[in-house]
């Protein structure tokens, strides 16, 4: 038996995710995760927070405190730039299973998953065809 450490992230996707976060890199990806095809462009931990916070924040009172809670949670991104990456977080996002329709179909969505759980990756956005509207129109 080998004494080599298996590792449950893949590294590079790791490394990218890590550059996303320390730097203005911003990538078009799509993940398989679990059968599903998730695709959008990859934001920092600290963009998605934010994101995340401003959608919130002229709710209710539950929903000014946590978006209160996840502006706070933006400016801890800071702290960790150097840490070990453990999720990916994605804007405009599309999750397929199995169909041609995503879901959600519109909008802009933020997606937020764990590193450990992705199988697999490529650089690169799943574009919508725009043949079915375009019929429609003509």
């Amino acid at each position: 038996m080998s004494s080599e450490k298996v590792t449950d992230k893949d590294n590079v996707l790791e490394y990218f995710v890590k550059a996303s976060n320390t730097g203005d890199l911003s990538l078009d990806i799509t993940l398989n995760v679990n059968g599903a095809v998730v695709s959008g462009t990859m934001i920092s931990a600290k963009e998605y927070f934010e994101a995340l916070s401003g959608k919130l924040e002229n709710g209710n009172d539950i929903s000014q405190k946590l978006s209160e809670e996840l502006a706070a949670a933006s400016e801890a991104t800071d702290e960790y730039n150097d840490a070990e990456a453990n999720f990916i977080h994605l804007k405009n996002t599309r999750v397929y299973c199995g169909d041609s329709k995503p879901t959600p179909s519109k909008g802009k969505i933020l997606w937020r998953g764990k590193l450990d759980q992705i199988d697999g990756f490529f650089l690169g956005k799943i574009s919508e065809s725009k043949s079915s509207s375009e019929k429609k129109s003509s």
